[in-house]
């Protein structure tokens, strides 16, 4: 189980979120600006906890596996702030919870967001995961975006064994502020389970999905109708037609039947488990 070693000031920045219960999982309350305005909080000007804050996403294919995959709904129940990163997870929000969810926090949005941000607090990044040429053609164009930015190091995810080890090693060495981890689900979440005890100097490790390659421009965004009306999935389908197809038609109508069936619950911002 992932370890939990907060001090008090950690323990109420997370406890202080409002969320909501939909679908089976805890969401936060926070639209993207507001989770970026988080992120930085816990970190600037003074870090507030003794080990790295552990953020994540929920769609509904996370909503699916999670119902039926033990180890990945454990893997996402022991993250401090899970953002909805689905527009039907919002659009349903709105039908049955008081309050509903803002808005979609898709991760690829929240980047840009936090590194904004992060440029004007002299903040630091770390990029770790897809494969070499993705992780090399994310970092360059995140950096000829943001020439400010101080990115601290990056990886590819394809470290096993000792090499794997030795990196993480490596990473917190480098202590940086915010450590984005592509990997794909479950394996990243998996990742922040083994790894945290060994990263005490990390800020923040926030799972990124298929985030470097948006940033790389291997992959590119649906058009912003097909965001709204929550199909971007079917975008993603017409994209990689082989590798999503079968994952979304079994994922998605368990998905939908989770969010409407599963009560709508509100949490209060007190509430003593952080997620």
């Amino acid at each position: 189980m992932l370890e939990r070693r907060t001090n008090p000031m950690g323990r109420a920045a997370t406890a202080s979120v409002p969320r909501i219960s939909l679908g089976g999982l805890r969401l936060a309350v926070l639209d993207v600006e507001q989770t970026a305005d988080f992120m930085i909080d816990i970190v600037f000007p003074r870090r507030r906890v003794g080990r790295p804050l552990y953020l994540t996403s929920a769609n509904g294919e996370v909503l699916a596996r999670c119902s039926t995959e033990p180890m990945t709904d454990r893997l996402f129940r022991a993250a401090d702030l899970i953002n909805a990163d689905g527009q039907p997870l919002v659009a349903v929000s709105r039908l049955k919870s008081s309050p509903p969810l803002p808005e979609r926090v898709a991760t690829t949005d929240l980047f840009h967001v936090v590194a904004r941000k992060a440029v004007a607090a002299r903040l630091t990044f770390y990029m770790f995961g897809a494969d070499e040429a993705e992780n090399a053609a994310a970092v360059a164009n995140v950096r000829k975006t943001y020439p400010d930015l101080r990115i601290v190091g990056h990886c590819h995810g394809y470290l096993r064994g000792d090499a794997l080890r030795a990196k993480v090693d490596e990473i917190n060495a480098l202590a940086p502020d915010y450590l984005w981890v592509a990997l794909g689900v479950p394996y990243e979440q998996a990742f922040v389970e083994e790894f945290t005890p060994r990263l005490s100097n990390v800020g923040v490790i926030k799972t990124s999905g298929g985030l470097f390659n948006f940033l790389s421009g291997s992959r590119t965004r649906a058009p912003q109708w097909m965001q709204a009306i929550g199909l971007e999935w079917a975008w993603r389908i017409g994209l990689e037609p082989r590798r999503l197809f079968w994952r979304y038609l079994t994922t998605n109508p368990r998905a939908l039947y989770l969010l409407f069936t599963d009560p709508a619950i509100g949490h209060r911002p007190d509430a003593t488990r952080p997620t």
